[in-house]
């Protein structure tokens, strides 16, 4: 349960880092709303170790990928949503120390707080053991990610991946057109249709603005196209 002052022992065990200093730990699980001894400075530097690290995996993994594509996937790596969701699977929620209206309004769940406090967390493991003690805690943390992660695929969009398939073949770019639009203006929902003629394939995708409804006409027609 959250606010716990009492860390299970396992915890540190879980990401990588048996601390020798717990209250570091607690630190670092510590939000802003709950004291003044909180996890902000952590976070600063787990920040800084997060992507150094992602950055010498990727290096060592991929000696032929470009600079920028190097970029590219470490920034698909390292974003709040995908930290947030490393922070849900190890269940840092249940260890986070927040303050009562955090606590109410689901700070538990919050991307940003949960992102922010993997960061803080190995920031803390820094402190704790060093660069390599801090090394190992993103591997665990991010290692599933790293070793899933495709160059040709990862960070691109689906109009991106749709239009260098097609390139790749010599076929004619997909057609996009607005085909319908529904509710006020302030809370409109588009939909769109992909065509791709030489394939023969037609895909709608709706979304709030017509961006996301090409985005997903776009990956609805990737998959038809390499089913084929």
């Amino acid at each position: 349960m959250p606010n716990s002052d009492r860390l299970p022992g396992d915890f540190g065990l879980s990401i990588g880092h048996c601390f020798a200093d717990p209250e570091l730990l607690r630190r670092a699980l510590t939000h802003r709303s709950y004291a003044a001894s909180h996890n902000e400075r952590l976070e600063y530097l787990g920040d800084g170790v997060v992507n150094c690290v992602v950055a010498l995996e990727l290096y060592h993994r991929f000696p032929r990928v470009s600079e920028g594509e190097l970029s590219r996937l470490r920034a698909h790596l390292v974003n709040q949503q995908s930290l947030a969701a490393i922070a849900q699977r190890f269940a840092f929620g249940e260890r986070l120390r927040l303050g009562e209206g955090e606590l109410k309004s689901g700070g538990a769940r919050r991307p940003s707080i949960l992102a922010d406090a993997v960061e803080a967390v190995v920031g803390a493991a820094l402190l704790d053991g060093g660069f390599e003690a801090a090394h190992r805690v993103v591997r665990v943390l991010l290692g599933s990610a790293l070793d899933a992660i495709d160059p040709e695929v990862a960070g691109k969009d689906p109009k991106t991946m749709l239009q260098e398939y097609l390139q790749a073949r010599k076929l004619a770019l997909p057609q996009y057109s607005v085909v319908a639009t529904r509710g006020e203006a302030h809370e409109q929902q588009f939909q769109v249709e992909c065509v791709i003629a030489e394939l023969g394939i037609r895909s709608l995708g709706e979304g709030t603005s017509r961006r996301s409804a090409e985005q997903e006409a776009a990956r609805q027609a990737y998959e038809l196209a390499t089913r084929a």
